[in-house]
């Protein structure tokens, strides 16, 4: 006789606490990507304010694309600013918005989370891998 589930499907709005969990989904999506938390400690670091190649040497490993794609998602968002000064040659520099300032508290918690954790995530990750191969 099969076991009946007693599982069932779980309302998003009850599990994300919101009325709108596509919203939340779709911006942790955005401010969580590879990118993003490092592109907002760093010009937070650079004093708030910096320019597109002090942002590409302060974050090892970013290709020029992906800073200026997630620049422009930062921009649209509301959480940067770009200002374009009329120089030759031109100059740019990108600001963090209050709004921008607003995910340094939460973005610092990820990270004091990771410093704290780190070394548990990977034994853990360490025991797995041992038991599958």
């Amino acid at each position: 006789m099969a076991r009946q589930s007693n599982i069932r499907a779980l309302d998003p709005s009850a599990v994300c606490r919101t009325t709108d969990p596509m919203a939340l989904r779709e911006l942790l999506t955005k401010i969580g990507d590879k990118w993003t938390i490092f592109l907002v400690l760093s010009l937070d670091l650079l004093g708030g304010r910096a320019r597109f190649s002090e942002l590409e040497r302060a974050i090892p490993g970013i290709s020029q694309r992906m800073l200026s794609v997630t620049l422009k998602n930062l921009e649209r968002d509301g959480l940067v600013v770009r200002e374009l000064f009329p120089e030759v040659p031109p100059r740019v520099e990108y600001e963090l918005t209050p709004l921008g300032k607003s995910l340094l508290v939460p973005t610092q918690g990820m990270v004091d989370w990771v410093k704290r954790y780190w070394q548990q995530v990977r034994a853990a990750q360490s025991e797995y891998d041992a038991r599958q191969g």
